[in-house]
């Protein structure tokens, strides 16, 4: 099993650990860290119209900007769980800002080692985290048991179109996505894709123009890093030119197979 640390570089978009310290420098500007909760909102609300008190599972949560916003619109219990401490404090803190520190949980954690204790959940999120938890088939016959019998599991990622030639470490074509969802027992039943909406390109440049501040920054701070810190903006650049021209980034639902009204 690959250790805390490298699932969170590898989560994060960073190639080497010597940079994790300063994540949360870079990433200051940055409530919502990849995964869009108004999506998320909508996706949920078709599924459960009317529904309350419902519980959500948020994993690698990060600054807790999807489960604020769910329980503050929807009123549903939130946990929320991060290996980055700072993160958590912040969600802990835009819980109180948001007043409903009473519907949400934050935790720091290994969600790894998290979920093999939870049970019960209506929704499980896994918002722009990658493979922290194995390929798709691995991660979603490992939370089965944590899901209700009439549960969904929305994953926000990124895929590579069936007829493409790109290709990418961590990302899959989508029929084979599809394949390891049906061999999981699970269907996608929702899907909202990512550069469809015409603010999303605005908004890829505006982050990384963010995160390229925060860089220079610490170039300055520390002259002796300048590699490390070039290599990211580096990194960071190639990746969101990939989310608009090459891979399809996506908001997907997923219902056990056997629960799907026909």
């Amino acid at each position: 099993m690959k250790t805390l640390e490298e699932t969170i570089t590898a989560a994060m978009d960073v190639s080497e650990r010597e940079l994790l310290p300063f994540l949360p420098y870079i990433l200051q500007d940055f409530w919502e860290l990849g995964a869009d909760p108004d999506i998320m909102i909508r996706l949920i609300e078709k599924q459960f119209e009317g529904h309350k008190r419902l519980t959500v599972l948020d994993l690698g949560c990060g600054k807790g900007p999807v489960s604020v916003k769910i329980a503050k619109r929807l009123g549903y219990k939130c946990y929320g769980v991060d290996a980055i401490p700072d993160f958590i404090d912040y969600a802990i803190v835009k819980a109180k800002e948001y007043d409903v520190s009473g519907l949400c949980k934050f935790e720091v954690g290994d969600i790894r080692e998290k979920i093999k204790h939870l049970k019960g959940f209506d929704i499980i999120i896994l918002g722009a985290i990658g493979q922290v938890l194995g390929d798709y088939y691995t991660t979603l016959t490992t939370l089965d048991h944590c899901l209700t019998k009439d549960g969904i599991i929305i994953i926000d990622d990124g895929y590579i179109e069936d007829g493409s030639c790109f290709s990418h470490p961590q990302m899959i074509k989508k029929q084979e996505l599809l394949k390891q969802i049906s061999a999981a027992g699970m269907v996608l039943i929702d899907e909202t894709i990512a550069r469809e909406d015409d603010k999303v390109i605005e908004n890829y440049n505006m982050e990384y123009d963010r995160l390229a501040k925060r860089c220079r920054e610490l170039i300055i701070q520390y002259p002796g890093k300048a590699d490390l810190f070039s290599n990211y903006m580096k990194i960071q650049k190639e990746e969101y030119n990939n989310l608009k021209f090459r891979v399809v980034g996506s908001t997907m639902v997923l219902k056990r197979e056997g629960l799907i009204k026909k």
